[in-house]
């Protein structure tokens, strides 16, 4: 298990240990680290401690992170809507309100549960929670993704994700005009340091994020963008649009309480393009919108 070490100087004491640890590490939750304390995984000069603990000038803190149990991972026969399929990969059209992987919470029903029972194998770079996963979406943005079959498809697929050559263009209606017909946002997006379940545009722990948008149409209170992701970091189409005014339609995270008749983010990926692994030769995939989005659409060029 390893282990982390803090000595605490004078500018840092007063704090409490929660707030202080959750401070260091993005991944670590006040409500995690608590329970770390009471089951004797934090110490402060080599002794337990209690939950409340304020730091004081010397202190010395180990942490020992307790290794997360990962529960089974089964397969499922939920259908799916399977766009391409060979012996390397799998393109698929995921529909609104399915989880992508396994996590905290979703450990069934996800698109990983519905793969591992229609696909004989997939790759294990990412795990036994996210077999053949090389990219994601939210569990309410709908649109397409492609998953690796064997460990060789998954690496040449990420490298082209990490080298900005995956083409991934999005349609997203947001609140508010925009006053241009283009523009790009060029933002870091970290942990929100106020809200660890959210992220935010931060210099704080963040890492570089580039969205670029076309708009396609407007209407009185409402934007339909077109989106293509330069970067790929979590929640960062929805993030950047909260960030310059204009939030997505209907986000439960980020977005307005006053919005319009949709379960969940106006945010569909609509076009995905790659190299494909083995074969060498550039692939390119569309889909149309979902029914939700059409309909919102064609309501909001009747009213105005």
């Amino acid at each position: 298990m390893k282990e982390f070490e803090w000595f605490i100087e004078t500018t840092e004491a007063g704090e409490r240990i929660d707030k202080f640890l959750s401070g260091k590490q993005n991944d670590w939750s006040r409500t995690t680290i608590q329970a770390w304390i009471k089951e004797g995984y934090v110490q402060v000069n080599e002794k337990n401690i209690k939950r409340n603990y304020v730091l004081q000038a010397g202190d010395t803190i180990a942490v020992y992170p307790k290794e997360p149990e990962e529960p089974e991972i089964t397969a499922e026969d939920i259908p799916l809507d399977i766009r391409y399929e060979d012996n390397d990969i799998v393109v698929v059209n995921k529909s609104r309100g399915m989880v992508v992987h396994p996590a905290p919470g979703h450990y069934s029903g996800t698109l990983v549960n519905a793969l591992m029972y229609h696909c004989d194998d997939l790759s294990g770079i990412n795990g036994e929670l996210r077999p053949g996963i090389v990219h994601r979406i939210d569990k309410d943005t709908t649109g397409l993704l492609v998953a690796a079959k064997h460990d060789k498809a998954h690496e040449k697929l990420s490298v082209q994700l990490q080298d900005k050559k995956m083409e991934r263009l999005y349609k997203v209606i947001v609140h508010g005009t925009i006053p241009h017909e283009r523009g790009t946002i060029e933002a870091p997006i970290g942990r929100d340091p106020k809200d660890r379940q959210k992220m935010a545009v931060t210099e704080k722990n963040a890492k570089d994020a580039v969205t670029h948008f076309t708009v396609l149409e407007q209407w009185k209170d409402y934007t339909f963008l077109e989106c293509r992701l330069e970067t790929g970091r979590t929640h960062q189409i929805r993030v950047h649009m909260a960030y310059i005014g204009h939030p997505v339609a209907g986000d439960p995270k980020y977005g307005r309480t006053k919005t319009l008749p949709i379960a969940g983010q106006a945010l569909h990926a609509a076009k995905l393009g790659f190299v494909h692994p083995v074969k060498n030769k550039y692939m390119e995939f569309e889909t149309s919108l979902p029914e939700d989005m059409s309909k919102i659409i064609e309501d909001l060029r009747k009213r105005s």
